[in-house]
């Protein structure tokens, strides 16, 4: 108990539970291709935190909530005709804007909106801790539970369909995941940040796996070496924390493509 009273070991068990549910999930949204979908759910999270703020509720429960109908609204829509990027471009903003709109109406409340807008993990608390670890539990269980359907409805989607597998069930399951974490990881990296961390440990691991299941597992160790290398870093240069991961996470990213372009080239030469 004593440890979970240094401030420290809060945001680094905290960076390793958000880690842990976007880097495998983060596997799905870049083999989907739904990197701008990762971002239009965690920009729509700030009008949760509006509400949930003005209503006196729980940020978590309110950025849930919205997240949720935001991954609701976009499956709905996504094959009614709407190209998918624009429908994505105007929802994420939107929301986004009405949630800057909302905060600025609070009356009587303090809001740290830098801190939700690029996260604030030295302030995580122990309710914090448990939230975080409560969904990335969450999220693994449903990957795990679901790996070979999602893993089929992903890839080949006309063999998940003949396999008795619905795609859009297995996509609405990945939709609510992706809110969930976007819920969780509001207070480490922010709702501008969300994304990239669960993009970027995924493309760094994609040149290092031959496998779907080596890819998520190299991308949660690579997220997770991003989350505890950026700690020391931005406690020795006094810089933003949760941005501070993100660059960490973006320089493996750089280290691994770099890597295997070199080894491309070799094996041609």
């Amino acid at each position: 108990m004593m440890m979970l009273d240094d401030f420290m070991m809060r945001a680094a068990l905290a960076g390793l539970g958000v880690a842990l549910a976007a880097a495998p999930l983060g596997c799905f949204v870049v083999w989907r291709r739904m990197a701008y979908f990762g971002d239009a759910t965690a920009h729509a999270s700030i009008l949760g935190v509006a509400l949930a703020l003005g209503f006196g509720v729980s940020v978590f429960a309110g950025a849930l909530v919205v997240a949720l109908i935001m991954a609701a609204t976009v499956s709905t829509l996504s094959g009614r005709g709407y190209a998918m990027d624009t429908l994505l471009g105007v929802l994420a903003h939107s929301a986004l804007a009405f949630g800057l709109v909302a905060v600025s109406f609070l009356q009587g409340v303090r809001v740290d909106l830098m801190g939700y807008l690029f996260g604030d993990i030295l302030a995580v608390g122990k309710t914090d801790l448990a939230v975080i670890w409560g969904g990335a539990i969450l999220v693994v269980g449903l990957l795990v539970w679901r790996w070979q359907a999602l893993l089929t409805a992903t890839l080949n989607p006309d063999l998940a369909q003949a396999s008795g597998i619905d795609p859009r069930h297995e996509q609405l399951g990945l939709t609510l995941a992706l809110a969930l974490v976007v819920a969780v990881a509001i207070k480490v990296v922010g709702v501008l940040l969300i994304a990239a961390m669960l993009i970027v440990p995924a493309a760094a691991a994609r040149p290092m796996a031959h496998t779907p299941e080596r890819m998520a597992l190299i991308a949660t160790v690579l997220a997770a070496g991003a989350a505890m290398g950026g700690l020391p870093v931005s406690f020795a240069l006094d810089t933003p924390t949760g941005p501070t991961i993100v660059c960490i996470a973006a320089f493996i990213f750089a280290l691994t493509t770099g890597a295997a372009a070199i080894g491309r080239a070799s094996a041609r030469g």
